[in-house]
Parts: structure tokens; C-alpha cells; sequence
């Protein structure tokens, strides 16, 4: 996803390092090892995303399609519970996912419909050529909100399940018992 953003706006990949792979390598180096991005100054997630799309006065100068990663790559490991590691005993929280659904689609809207002052998009994210049009970038972030959508529906229906089970075998255990003591 990044590097197809990076193609289509190579002049954002420029405002941060001297070629495409740099810039890919600058990003994720933020979001696995730190420091942050300066210019992001602390942003993560949604906020880092809102940061990206800023077209103010004092809108936002940096790498655009970094912000997004970081924003979209913190949104990640939110959801994953603050983590980059997942074991099999460990859960997903519910909503966490939902939310980082929402905000995948957000972003998504923004990266369709945001211009900059000259009316012009922020970012180009659909390729339209006399070939057809391509898009990749939107397959790829719907791809992303389907499976954390799903991720939070499992996570729900396992605790829906949970509280059924104890809620049954509370009932079996400790109110049944009485029930055989009632005459006939």
C-alpha cells in the first residue's frame, strides 16, 4: 500500500528522504523501533492521519503517505492490544478493532476526497489511464477493514459465548440443585 501510494505521489516520498525505498524504510523504522517522526510531532493513529489531510493555514508539510502508515500502523497495533506479539492464549479486544475499522475507512473517505488549496487531490490513490481504472488502494485498505471487522465480531461472539457458558453453568450448579428439593 505504501508503495503504491509512493508512486502515485512521488513527490511526497521526496519531502523525507532521497528515494522511494528510503522513505518506505524511514517510515516503518518509526513505527517498529522509534523515534518517532519529528514532523509528526507525537501524532499516532487517527490523530496522525487527521495530521496528514491538514490543509490549514499552518497545514501539514511533511511525507503525507508516512503520516498514513504510522497513523494506520499504530491503529494496528492498538487494536492488537498495544503489541506487535500475539500468541495463541492471547485476545483481541472488540472494539479496539471495530474502531480501527471506522478509522480505516475514514481515511480511505480522506484519501478519495481531500484536496489541497489548488483543488488538486492530497494524494492520488486510483491510477485512471486509457488502460482503465486501478484501484489498488482501495481494494487494499477494504481488505483491511473487512478483516478487522471480522477479527471484532469473532472477538465479540467469543465473549458473548463466555458469558452464556458461565451463565449456564451457574445456573445448573448452584439453582438446580434446589429445584430437586421442590415436592412434586
Amino acid at each position: 500500500m505504501q508503495t503504491t501510494l509512493y508512486r502515485r505521489n512521488p513527490r511526497e516520498w521526496r519531502k523525507s528522504a532521497a528515494n522511494m525505498d528510503a522513505a518506505s524504510q524511514r517510515a516503518w523504522a518509526a513505527v517498529t523501533q522509534g523515534p518517532d517522526l519529528p514532523e509528526l510531532r507525537g501524532a499516532t493513529g487517527i490523530d496522525a492521519i487527521r495530521l496528514a489531510f491538514d490543509t490549514g493555514p499552518q497545514g501539514y508539510q511533511g511525507d503525507r503517505v508516512a503520516a498514513l502508515v504510522v497513523g494506520w500502523a499504530s491503529m494496528l497495533k492498538q487494536a492488537n492490544g498495544d503489541t506487535w506479539e500475539q500468541s495463541m492464549i492471547d485476545g483481541i479486544n472488540a472494539e479496539n478493532s471495530y474502531r480501527a475499522a471506522r478509522n480505516f475507512e475514514i481515511s480511505l473517505w480522506l484519501i478519495a476526497s481531500k484536496t489541497g488549496p489548488d483543488g488538486q487531490p492530497l494524494l492520488l490513490a486510483t491510477e485512471i489511464s486509457e488502460r482503465g481504472r486501478n484501484l489498488v488502494a482501495d481494494r487494499e485498505l477494504s481488505k483491511v477493514v473487512a478483516r478487522l471487522d471480522l477479527l471484532a465480531a469473532q472477538a465479540d461472539e467469543k465473549y458473548r459465548r463466555a458469558a452464556l457458558d458461565f451463565g449456564q453453568n451457574w445456573v445448573m450448579g448452584v439453582v438446580m440443585p434446589f429445584f430437586t428439593l421442590v415436592p412434586r
